[in-house]
């Protein structure tokens, strides 16, 4: 019995670890099974951002005659030089846009960590100090990214001791020195540096951008004791950020020393040439997301465009939600998540504003506008919108679906004074609104209004809609309306004083003359080069739907008419700027940043440095090499840029951009 009692435990003892190792092997297995999962978006997450700029171990760089020349590394006994860190130091400097007034960059460079960047801004406007802040956290950011995008880990080191650094560095003004929390290795502690950013914002409290801000500002870099002092003087934030942004471009991931650098000497005196330099994206034709719209956000921040113009309404679609008249969306948006409340427009403006950007959002009016439009009758409003999807279209409207706002209507300018009402609380205060304006169909209102003059009653709707945005505006009057050009820009309907015009056609067409003429400010975004969307064909089986041929970055940055136009003083001051434009009917989200990037840049430079080419057809070396460089660095930061030329001309400086000619 005794024997029978001691084999029963022994074997209830056996099962009882057999049940333990078999649950240890189930959690390991269902662990192994999960594990892939999981590490395959950490992986994939390394795997896409390291792929961005593998390391080049096969091949290292010499600076001949100012030139970066690639050459075979075979041997282990002499340092590997990066195509990177040759291209910062060899030849002429690579910012982009090209500073105006000065630009002297040093060729050393030394190492530093994120750890040991210090920062202090010294203004007495707590806006500005709070924005500024703000601004030198995403600077961090962006250069942990691009670190990553080239293959590189952040050290131990300096993950421990970053957040206690970026506090010091933000709360307690700029130490000469930081604690290491552990022991820096060998080979990181090279040429180690402390980099101390100061930054002095002096004159204006303005957070808002305007017309007449001032956006520039001075930067030096200078090197003693292993100690870098940059310091940045602006009269304004948006110049301060501009200076910050010129910083970030002087800063690299040398992958062979593995240890980011900054140039240890430089100089610079920068000012814009133009207060308008804009981006035009429609999301009615298709939706964006916010991350979408935010990553077009940080390519114009390092492009130096200055003005988002939010299309944010057509025919198509109405995904704007207002607090108002929600019946907009409900009947306007393609489905219930392609729609944009206030919440996300408030989120795209406070990231654009510590970016720089002015978000100028436009309800087009009063043709393109359409579906949304079609539910006064059941509200006792009567017809808001007229020819909402009308047939034929061609007959009624210039793509289809039709439809046009009912200018006879109260409701429908109440409607608008309403968006206008909200979009204004929303992006904050303005000198410049935009109203639409563009290619009304007469045939469409003269079904409704045959004994009317279609064209007064255009010009009449348009001056209620301004009148409208003056009531929104708690009855004060905006400085600028924008209107796009058209018929109607062409009559003496619309106060010079009161209406500036976006001009969208033709570089060659007589209306860029008649409107300056006549004595409106200007906006160029002309066709035949400004215009991203064209090139892809035709998107429908009747009517003109297509602009070709595609406008290539080399075009965006030739195209300069107020050289052409020989225009003279007065006119030129009349022309604000520019302004690229992609409208979507054959653009989604999968290839935007394609679309937009680098082309936009290069309107960048042309509008914040409008340089002075030799010939007015062939892109020099010098810009080759800072174009490429700087869409690389787009990519860096996720803005997935298509490429310029092979990467081939990349490595081999001048082989391909000799003879380059538009």
């Amino acid at each position: 019995m005794a024997f029978t009692a001691s084999l029963k435990r022994l074997l209830a003892g056996l099962l009882f670890v057999m049940a333990i190792f078999l649950m240890i092997l189930y959690f390991n297995e269902t662990r192994s099974i999960l594990k892939p999962a999981s590490s395959f978006f950490v992986t994939n997450y390394e795997t896409r951002h390291n792929k961005i700029n593998p390391p080049e171990k096969t091949w290292s760089y010499k600076c001949v005659n100012n030139r970066c020349i690639r050459t075979h590394y075979s041997s282990k006994d002499v340092k590997r030089t990066t195509f990177l860190t040759c291209s910062m130091l060899c030849g002429s400097q690579t910012l982009w846009p090209e500073p105006t007034v000065k630009s002297l960059i040093g060729t050393n460079a030394n190492s530093f960590r994120l750890a040991d960047v210090k920062y202090k801004v010294q203004t007495p406007f707590k806006h500005v100090e709070s924005l500024m802040e703000n601004a030198f956290s995403i600077f961090l950011e962006e250069i942990k990214q691009i670190r990553r995008a080239s293959g590189g880990k952040e050290k131990s080191d300096e993950m421990k001791s970053s957040t206690r650094s970026y506090r010091e560095s933000t709360y307690a003004g700029i130490s000469s020195s930081s604690s290491r929390e552990i022991e820096t290795p060998a080979h990181y502690r090279r040429n180690l540096t402390t980099v101390n950013i100061y930054v002095h914002v002096i004159k204006t409290a303005d957070v808002h951008l305007t017309m007449n801000t001032d956006e520039c500002y001075n930067m030096t870099l200078s090197n003693e004791r292993q100690i870098i002092d940059v310091r940045i003087y602006a009269n304004s934030f948006f110049g301060a950020r501009h200076g910050l942004s010129t910083l970030q471009q002087l800063v690299w991931y040398d992958d062979e020393d593995e240890v980011l650098k900054i140039i240890s000497t430089a100089k610079v005196e920068d000012c814009p040439k133009f207060p308008y330099r804009g981006l035009m994206l429609d999301t009615s034709r298709h939706y964006f997301s916010v991350d979408a719209i935010k990553r077009t956000l940080i390519g114009m921040s390092h492009s130096k465009l200055n003005r988002f113009h939010w299309h944010l309404t057509d025919s198509q679609s109405f995904p704007f939600v207002s607090k108002f008249y929600p019946e907009l969306a409900k009947y306007g948006a393609y489905s219930t998540s392609e729609i944009y409340t206030h919440d996300d427009v408030k989120d795209i403006v406070r990231f654009a504003q510590v970016r720089g950007i002015q978000i100028i959002p436009e309800i087009d009016a009063p043709a393109h506008a359409g579906n949304g439009w079609q539910w006064g009758p059941q509200k006792g409003l009567g017809e808001l919108s007229l020819c909402i999807n009308q047939q034929p279209w061609n007959a009624y409207c210039g793509e289809p679906p039709c439809g046009q706002l009912n200018p006879k209507n109260n409701h429908t300018y109440l409607i608008l004074q309403k968006l206008y009402q909200e979009l204004l609380e929303l992006t904050g205060p303005t000198d410049y609104f935009h109203l639409g304006g563009d290619e009304v169909n007469l045939e469409c209102w003269s079904q409704y209004f045959n004994d009317t003059d279609i064209r007064s009653l255009w010009c009449d709707f348009m001056l209620q809609a301004h009148h409208r945005l003056s009531v929104a505006n708690n009855g004060q009057k905006i400085k600028m309306a924008g209107v796009w050009s058209s018929g109607l820009t062409q009559m003496p309907c619309l106060p010079t004083k009161n209406f500036t015009v976006q001009v969208w056609g033709g570089s060659q067409w007589p209306e860029n003359y008649q409107l300056l003429d006549a004595g409106y400010n200007i906006i160029m975004s002309h066709v035949d080069a400004w215009y991203l969307d064209c090139g892809f064909g035709n998107w429908r089986a009747t009517g003109e739907a297509a602009c070709s041929p595609y406008r290539t970055w080399q075009t965006v940055y030739k195209h300069k008419p107020w050289h052409s136009m020989r225009l003279n003083k007065q006119q030129l001051k009349q022309v604000l700027g520019g302004e690229v434009c992609l409208w979507t009917e054959q653009v989604d989200e999968s290839v935007l940043d394609a679309r937009l990037w680098p082309r936009s840049s290069a309107l960048g430079e042309r509008l914040w440095t409008d340089p002075n080419d030799e010939n007015d057809y062939a892109i020099s070396k010098e810009t080759f090499k800072r174009f490429s460089i700087f869409r690389n660095r787009l990519v860096q930061l996720g803005i997935k840029a298509e490429p310029i030329f092979p990467k081939y001309c990349a490595q081999n400086q001048d082989e391909c951009s000799i003879v380059i000619v538009i």
